[in-house]
């Protein structure tokens, strides 16, 4: 359905990805031409065109869904174990795929060991979301959650931010509920254009999709 949905709505229904688009293309404009950029489970590499002006590399293992197209990763390899020395990457970004990872910690503390000292890690976690690309869908996160692992991985400056709240999550819920019965609930998605406007009442957004958090290497 998003595939058919105008642009000019996406960015009040498809908010988590409009945000996350947003804070790839900040990460890429704050880099220096030529840095090299990691992109840990880049999937079909849809972040790639943000770093024309950077070196971009995408690293997946490629089994995450079977209609994706893999063919335009530059590695294949288990994100626990990149195959990459120390202090390699000047940037790395890691979209919604720790939760599709066994071992969460050691993901992000290889993400680290791969950053020179001070690189920022932009990294996208989701907390209220179906589950996907299963079976390899593991875990959601809390604000607590993912500021633990990343500190524990090495990472401070952290800026943990929730992709909405409430009704942000309650306007994607209804305009997904039209798949069940279009012809039935077609209503709902009206309804879901509108429901975002009352996001000021949510002051805490701890009801939120998911978070967006910036960090940098010790």
């Amino acid at each position: 359905m998003k595939d058919r949905l105008p642009r000019f709505l996406r960015r009040q229904v498809l908010h988590f990805e409009c945000l996350i688009e947003d804070a790839v293309h900040a990460l890429a404009s704050s880099l220096p031409a030529g840095a090299l950029v990691l992109d840990a489970g880049s999937g079909e590499g849809q972040y790639r065109l943000h770093f024309d002006r950077q070196r971009y590399l995408g690293v997946d293992l490629g089994v995450g869904d079977v209609k994706w197209n893999y063919s335009r990763l530059d590695a294949v390899a288990d994100l626990a174990r990149l195959p990459f020395p120390a202090q390699a990457f000047d940037a790395a970004l890691h979209i919604v795929t720790l939760e599709h990872v066994p071992e969460p910690l050691k993901v992000l503390q290889e993400i680290s060991r791969v950053l020179r000292p001070g690189a920022p890690l932009l990294i996208v976690v989701p907390q209220e979301w179906e589950v996907h690309q299963a079976p390899h869908d593991y875990y959601r996160y809390t604000r607590y959650g993912i500021s633990y692992l990343l500190e524990s991985a090495g990472f401070q400056d952290l800026n943990i931010q929730p992709a909405g709240g409430f009704f942000r999550l309650l306007s994607r819920r209804l305009y997904y509920a039209v798949r069940y019965a279009p012809a039935v609930l077609f209503p709902l998605a009206a309804l879901a254009m509108v429901v975002p406007l009352f996001e000021p009442l949510d002051r805490d957004r701890n009801t939120t999709l998911g978070y967006i958090c910036s960090a940098r290497k010790r």
